[in-house]
């Protein structure tokens, strides 16, 4: 197994200087999207208190040159404080600090869908939307390899991991259990975990959340888990089809309503939903995942419980369709709908503003309206 040559160095030596005084001094990592629409990067600077809000954090800036966002002759972008958390591998009063990132004239860089999809949740604020995202991933060594399959060949076929126990169906347990417990500490809305179908594949929800928090969240927790990653010297992928062959994809399930569909008799604000869904496929496609469609591509294939990219379906508990009405939302005639096709590396700001865009303001046709 390829691990990384600092998973090797000693935690305790580490942890020594860890629990040095800082004094009245604060770290602050500030975080950020880079230009693959995908990729994370982070620094940190010394604050000379700890901030109680946003507005405590102050604008700072960085080489867009080297991170796919700018020319090496007009490098500087500016790092926007957006949301704050607690920092899980510091510890209090330490912060991670999430920012959105804006080009030299100010205005906001090709990969930041964050500031586009607070103005349109801002629009909608009144119907309340609430969002659950299932996060998978799959644990890689720094070869590529899954964590835990055999170095030359492929573990027993599928069936016995989904959220299985066990030396033999779960790989990298320890990992999970610790992302889960630092996202409990920074305060991110995360819901749930489990084994996925693939071994070496897991998943973690989060929400509900309303708005913009959602993307915020699942953001934040994706950083999580590469620090956590980090530390054991693997590599967390979210690539939607690691594995070629009889494996699954990794998608990231979309779980939406609004306080109509969540009171008596919401069923019919889900299914109008629904309908328009399925006359705007192709946008939702584009938006669903970094590559605008080619990486949910090789995932969406009709099989190994997902839909074919090419084709809108819904049916209730049916996880071979595009969007699944869960059987319980059936019965009560409320609730929610799932959105099956967004890809794990998906950006939830993306996917978020898509589903607001076409199932309450109405918008049809292949682009977004510009307001």
């Amino acid at each position: 197994m390829a691990m990384s040559a600092s998973a090797s160095l000693s935690k305790a030596v580490k942890q020594q200087y860890m629990e040095l005084p800082q004094g009245e001094k604060v770290q602050a990592m500030y975080i950020w999207i880079d230009g693959t629409g995908e990729g994370l990067r982070c620094k940190t600077r010394t604050l000379d208190s700890e901030p109680k809000s946003i507005e405590d954090l102050p604008e700072w800036n960085f080489d867009g040159s080297s991170t796919y966002q700018s020319e090496g002759s007009n490098s500087d972008m500016y790092l926007v404080p957006a949301a704050m958390f607690r920092d899980p591998f510091r510890k209090d009063p330490n912060k991670l600090v999430l920012c959105e990132v804006l080009k030299y004239n100010r205005k906001p860089a090709e990969t930041n869908l964050r500031i586009t999809c607070s103005a349109v949740m801002k629009m909608v604020e009144e119907q309340h939307p609430w969002f659950g995202m299932e996060q998978e991933y799959t644990i890689l060594g720094t070869d590529g390899h899954p964590f835990g399959w055999p170095s030359n060949g492929f573990p027993g076929p599928q069936g016995p991991y989904y959220c299985g126990v066990g030396a033999d169906k779960a790989y990298g347990r320890d990992i999970v259990e610790a992302h889960y417990r630092a996202c409990l500490y920074a305060g991110v809305e995360i819901c749930g975990t489990n084994a996925e179908v693939m071994p070496a594949q897991w998943e973690f929800q989060i929400g509900p959340s309303e708005g913009i928090n959602m993307g915020d969240h699942l953001w934040v927790a994706r950083f999580i888990l590469h620090r956590v990653c980090e530390d054991f010297g693997v590599v967390a992928s979210f690539d939607p089809k690691p594995i070629p062959g009889n494996w699954n994809g990794a998608g990231c399930h979309t779980n939406f309503s609004t306080k109509e569909m969540r009171e008596d008799g919401g069923l019919k604000a889900i299914e109008d939903s629904i309908e328009k869904l399925g006359k705007r496929h192709s946008y939702h496609i584009r938006a669903y995942d970094p590559k605008g469609g080619l990486d949910n591509a090789r995932r969406l294939t009709g099989h190994h419980e997902t839909s074919n990219i090419n084709e809108f379906s819904a049916g209730v508990a049916n996880r071979g369709a595009s969007i699944r009405i869960p059987r319980n939302v059936g019965q009560e005639k409320r609730g929610y709908f799932e959105d099956r096709r967004p890809s794990a590396n998906c950006d939830p700001y993306g996917v978020t503003e898509a589903l607001i865009r076409t199932c309450l303001l109405n918008e049809e046709g292949d682009e977004p309206a510009d307001y």
